[in-house]
């Protein structure tokens, strides 16, 4: 199990972490936020026993649902950025939004 991130998405994580304090990653399977990670405070959404921490990334823990990685065939990811402002709530930068792109 892997997570990483682009440069540019680190540098994005240490400026939500600097203005919202302590944040999760979680990565979305279809729902509100299609399939983008979402950024969160942590505490906004409570972490479930289903929930698989995959690693961190500047600081920041990446959340999966165990089945929905499972079913995905376990991949790696990496966090990254795009145009665009965030669909849902998650917290984004400057009309940017995080994407996860798989390596496996």
């Amino acid at each position: 199990m892997t997570v990483s991130a682009t440069p540019a998405a680190r540098e994005a994580l240490a400026r939500l972490r600097a203005t919202h304090g302590p944040i999760v990653l979680f990565q979305s399977g279809g729902c509100c936020d299609g399939s983008c990670p979402i950024c969160l405070q942590d505490g906004e959404l409570p972490i479930t026993p289903t929930d698989l921490l995959l690693g961190e990334v500047a600081d920041t823990p990446f959340y999966i649902d165990g089945e929905l990685y499972r079913r995905w065939g376990r991949p790696d990811f990496v966090v990254d950025l795009a145009s665009g402002a965030p669909e849902g709530f998650s917290l984004g930068v400057e009309e940017r939004h995080f994407v996860t792109r798989t390596t496996s």
